[in-house]
């Protein structure tokens, strides 16, 4: 067997024996994706060794991955955007979801659902924009609305989508109109904001985060330049304010950043904005040190993190915020293996996995 800690005793080298048997643990799970997100992520495994690429086939086939899937191959009809956005059901969040899971690139069998979803997030209204003066007058016909220089758009949908399409492998000259519509709606301070009151002038967290890692990925895969200068602007959004405090005095901005959630969707919590960050090749970056401190210090005595909150149920049938899979136990004292993957990840990328 390729990689792991059998064959590989260097990657045990400074750990602690807690982290040490949680990562053993963690590469019998009965998830592929995990076995396949913790060789990747935290040991450092080549994608191109024959282990991995076995793995990702394990994890296309999986039960989770049926789940996922099980109600979006069916006939579809033009203009159904509850079909693509509904959530967490909609293909939309499919797609993200398989982004999280490590399904493999370039499967033509996903070609028609990152279609369906284009469709909607580059519809023509989309690159229209108009100017604005009130909430009122935002809405009152199709197009980005454009109030005292900001364009109030949820950046969060394009970004998702720019994320999970470059990432399932099938960017094309579409992932260069998600890019350029997310840099013209990008706001002074970096970010993006939805929000219409005239008086907003601040990017919001939710909208910046994923825009951030769709750009981040893009330009990793396409070399862009200017999509690489918009990630690096918008990851400013959350260092100036150590990932969770406020400008103004210091506080911690909204206390659910300090809860630990999986999946994210365009929600923002600590562990999700560290993650950008070591995407962004920024998690060593000293205004992540506090926020570092923290996830450190939400380890449960046992080792592992747990899921504390979460924004999702499970539903067999389309039904608001309802996913078509679980995503493990939530609660303040069990370990969940999402986001411990999520943490053990960060941590690697921080250097802080070892002593």
């Amino acid at each position: 067997m390729e990689g792991g800690f059998g064959h590989r005793p260097e990657a045990l080298h400074g750990l602690t024996l807690k982290r040490a048997h949680l990562i053993q643990k963690l590469l019998r799970s009965r998830e592929p994706s995990i076995q396949w997100r913790v060789r990747i992520g935290v040991l450092g495994d080549s994608r191109e060794a024959a282990r991995i690429v076995g793995l990702q086939q394990e994890i296309r086939r999986s039960a989770r991955v049926r789940g996922l899937l099980s109600r979006h191959f069916v006939p579809y009809r033009a203009g159904t955007a509850r079909n693509v956005y509904y959530k967490w059901q909609g293909v939309h969040w499919a797609l993200a979801s398989l982004t999280d899971v490590g399904y493999p690139q370039g499967d033509p069998a996903l070609k028609p659902l990152i279609d369906r979803a284009l469709e909607l997030w580059l519809r023509p209204t989309y690159f229209l924009t108009y100017s604005a003066s009130n909430r009122a007058e935002a809405g009152r016909r199709p197009g980005v609305p454009v109030i005292r220089q900001r364009a109030r758009r949820c950046g969060s949908q394009q970004g998702n989508a720019l994320r999970y399409v470059t990432a399932l492998g099938w960017p094309d000259e579409r992932c260069a109109q998600l890019a350029g519509l997310l840099r013209g709606w990008q706001w002074p301070d970096g970010g993006w904001n939805c929000d219409t009151h005239p008086e907003a002038d601040t990017s919001s967290f939710m909208e910046t985060l994923l825009p951030m890692r769709g750009l981040a990925a893009y330009a990793g895969k396409s070399g862009d330049s200017r999509s690489r200068e918009a990630a690096r602007a918008a990851s400013e959004v959350f260092l100036r304010r150590s990932m969770f405090r406020r400008l103004s005095d210091g506080k911690v901005m909204d206390p659910r950043f300090l809860r630990l959630h999986f999946p994210l969707y365009w929600h923002y919590d600590v562990l999700g904005g560290l993650k950008g960050m070591a995407e962004l090749g920024r998690i060593r970056d000293s205004r992540c040190e506090e926020a570092l401190d923290w996830l450190e210090s939400k380890e449960l005595p046992g080792g592992g993190w747990p899921a504390e909150a979460k924004y999702y149920r499970v539903s067999p049938t389309f039904r608001s915020s309802s996913e078509f899979v679980d995503w493990g136990p939530s609660g303040g004292r069990v370990l969940n293996e999402w986001v411990t993957t999520d943490a053990l990840e960060v941590l690697s990328a921080a250097d802080r996995l070892t002593l």
